[in-house]
C-alpha cells in the first residue's frame, strides 16, 4: 500500500476507533478459520497489531510476521505485550518482503479495500503461503452499510463534508472477495458474513471513538462548531440508546478463505 493518503499513522487513535471492533470481528473470524496450532502466519496490513494480537493469543503460532506501510501503526504494535513474539516489517501488501512458500497461513484483516490493487495483494498472499496453506481475509461491507463508522460517514456526506472513501470499497463485497480468491488460483473457497455489536458507555463515548481516527477526523476538524453540533445530533439518531444512556451499534463484515493449490488432499 504505497499511497500515503490511505495510511493510518496514529496507532493509539486507531486503537480507540477500531481496536475493539477489530477484536469483536476477529474472534468470530478465527472461530470460523479454526486452524491447527503451530502454524507460521503473516498478517498483511497488520496496522497497530490489534488482530495480530489475537493470532498470538488464540492460535499458538510458531511464527508471526506483520506487515504494514505505516511507521506510526507499527510503532504502536511493537508496544503490545501480547505480540512480543511478532516480527513487524514496514512494507507493501502488493510486494510482500518474503520468499515464496514462507508461511502456512496469510491473513488480511479490515484492509483489502485500502489496497490500491486488491488482486495483487491477494496474489502476494497466495505466493508467500505454501501449497495447502490458508489465505483468508475479512473486511467491513463498505458498500452494504456494514462499516462501524457508517452513521458518521452518511451524515457527513449529507451535510456536504464527505471524507475520502477507501480506494476500493467494493472489494469487500462477498462476490468481489470470491472473484479475487478464484482469480488468485485459490481452492476450497468459502465465504461468510460476520455480525458484531459494540457497546458504549453513552453517546459521547460512541462519538469520541468514531471520530478519533483519520477516517473522519480531518473532515470534522474543518467544520464550524455549529455544524459539528448538527452532525452529532444527526448521528445520534442512528444508534440505539437504552434507559441508562448506554449506546450500542451494529456492524458487519464479509470474510473469505481458501487454500493454495498443491497441498495434500
Amino acid at each position: 500500500m504505497n499511497d500515503a493518503s490511505i495510511r493510518f499513522n496514529d496507532g493509539a487513535a486507531y486503537e480507540r476507533m477500531m481496536g475493539v471492533w477489530s477484536h469483536l470481528a476477529g474472534n468470530i473470524f478465527l472461530d470460523w478459520l479454526a486452524p491447527p496450532p503451530g502454524l507460521a502466519w503473516v498478517d498483511v496490513g497488520c496496522g497497530n497489531g490489534a488482530f495480530t494480537e489475537l493470532i498470538v493469543a488464540r492460535l499458538a503460532p510458531r511464527e508471526v510476521q506483520g506487515v504494514d506501510p505505516s511507521d506510526g501503526q507499527l510503532g504502536y504494535a511493537r508496544t503490545r505485550p501480547g505480540t512480543a513474539m511478532v516480527s513487524y516489517h514496514q512494507g507493501d501488501a502488493m510486494a510482500l518482503p518474503f520468499p515464496d512458500n514462507a508461511f502456512d497461513a496469510a491473513t488480511m484483516a479490515l484492509v483489502i479495500f485500502f489496497v490500491p490493487e486488491p488482486a495483487r495483494g491477494v496474489a502476494e498472499m497466495a505466493r508467500v503461503v505454501a501449497p495447502g496453506g490458508v489465505v483468508a481475509a475479512y473486511a467491513w461491507d463498505m458498500e452494504g452499510g456494514g462499516f462501524p463508522l457508517q452513521p458518521v460517514m452518511r451524515e457527513l456526506r449529507a451535510m456536504g463534508f464527505a471524507p475520502a472513501p477507501p480506494p476500493n470499497p467494493d472489494a469487500s463485497r462477498i462476490d468481489s472477495l470470491q472473484k479475487l480468491w478464484r482469480d488468485a488460483g485459490l481452492e476450497q473457497i468459502e465465504t461468510r458474513r460476520i455480525d458484531v455489536t459494540r457497546e458504549f458507555i453513552d453517546f459521547e463515548d460512541f462519538w469520541a471513538a468514531s471520530t478519533s481516527g483519520t477516517t473522519v477526523k480531518p473532515a470534522i476538524a474543518a467544520m464550524q462548531p455549529e455544524a459539528v453540533a448538527e452532525l452529532k445530533a444527526r448521528v445520534h439518531k442512528h444508534v440505539r440508546e437504552d434507559a441508562t444512556g448506554g449506546v450500542s451499534y451494529d456492524a458487519f463484515a464479509n470474510a473469505v478463505k481458501g487454500r493454495v493449490a498443491g497441498g495434500e488432499p
